[in-house]
């Protein structure tokens, strides 16, 4: 499809008001759709597509070629400075990059992707979420004063969602190995002139086999590459068994960031993990004191994904010429982001430190 058609052919979420026609925006703290010019309220419709929320063969998404209702259009814009890609909806074409506070002036592209299958819906709202993140601030050792007071006056953050993949897997895994189990034998020893017994540690080892099999439910992998890793890793955990199936009224008043991490790629990772718990099983398995692995085979199979959205709370500040960042969880109120430090806290700490060895030290000379 030429990207004209694609434009013209995506549906915009905006939700009007029944009463006086204006956009509606979904409130955390109500769990409504609430209208910001009248003060209407409006219940959370049916989900968007129709259908509960189920798990979809990879194979089968992976070697799609049609589309077959998992495929939906998109308009986005890529920010030049972090790279998240930021899905917009009518004519705009100048915007803030939420990750990293960059303006964004481009013309938008357009994109077909795999439709999102579920989300959770915010549940902190701005204020909230805000409070979260100047306590946090303000726990910090050496961070500047300065930095929590603008934070907390400064202008609203930006609730996102951001997508996620999860897979399932049924796997079955053969090992050979060995078992150490740990004996001592006494030697003796001459020390400093003099005969001693002494206990040396010895590991005697014997051949294993064996099969271990476990079956991993929505390991989760992050499908942006927009925000550090370390960020977005520490706001779990998350509340996965309350996902809801997919509803663009939730997203009303939010943006949504686009995936670039592929399925494929999102795969691999999450094999990744898989792999490292299936090592640590086959270890538990081995038993023994100590434990080496010769070989490892895994079957896999009833392979299964979904495309989420996880609300995030997102700030960037640009203070005294440095961006910070900060993220917090739109659920629980985790938050991580960048690790401020204030020169002249940590100077006066030095000196403080200083002064205090100085005068236990004069005490000390003064007593002799």
């Amino acid at each position: 499809m030429p990207e004209g058609e694609i434009a013209r052919a995506i549906k915009e979420h905006r939700f009007p008001c029944e009463a006086c026609g204006a956009d509606l925006r979904f409130d955390p703290a109500e769990g409504l759709l609430v209208c910001d010019h009248c003060g209407n309220r409006q219940e959370i419709g049916d989900a968007g597509t129709g259908q509960a929320l189920h798990e979809h063969d990879l194979k089968s998404a992976l070697a799609r070629s049609g589309d077959d209702g998992q495929i939906e259009d998109i308009r986005y814009v890529t920010c030049p400075n972090c790279g998240a890609r930021i899905e917009i909806e009518g004519p705009r074409h100048a915007l803030e990059c939420p990750f990293c506070a960059t303006p964004i002036v481009a013309d938008p592209g357009a994109g077909r992707r795999i439709r999102p299958h579920g989300l959770l819906p915010f549940a902190l709202t701005e204020r909230a979420a805000r409070k979260a993140m100047t306590d946090w601030l303000g726990s910090l050792w050496f961070a500047p004063s300065g930095l929590r007071e603008y934070a907390r006056k400064g202008r609203r953050m930006q609730g996102i969602y951001v997508p996620y993949w999860t897979y399932d897997a049924a796997t079955e895994t053969r090992y050979t190995g060995q078992r150490g189990t740990i004996y001592h034998e006494s030697r003796s020893v001459m020390r400093n002139g003099r005969r001693e017994t002494v206990r040396v540690q010895k590991i005697r080892w014997r051949p294993v086999s064996g099969r271990v099999a476990r079956f991993f439910d929505d390991v989760l992998v992050l499908a942006s590459r927009s925000l550090p890793r370390r960020y977005t890793d520490a706001l779990a955990p998350w509340d996965l068994a309350d996902l809801e199936p997919y509803n663009p009224e939730y997203l009303a008043g939010f943006a949504a960031e686009g995936y670039t991490v592929a399925l494929d790629e999102g795969f691999a990772e999450a094999r990744d993990y898989m792999d490292r718990v299936i090592r640590r099983d086959v270890k538990f398995d081995i038993g023994g004191d100590r434990q080496r692995i010769t070989s490892m085979k895994t079957d896999i199979s009833d392979v299964t994904f979904k495309h989420v959205l996880l609300p995030v709370w997102l700030a960037a500040y640009k203070y005294r010429g440095r961006t910070y960042r900060f993220v917090v969880n739109g659920r629980s109120g985790r938050v991580r982001g960048e690790r401020p430090w204030s020169i002249w806290k940590i100077a006066l700490a030095v000196i403080a430190i200083a002064a205090i060895a100085g005068a236990i030290g004069w005490f000390a000379a003064m007593q002799q």
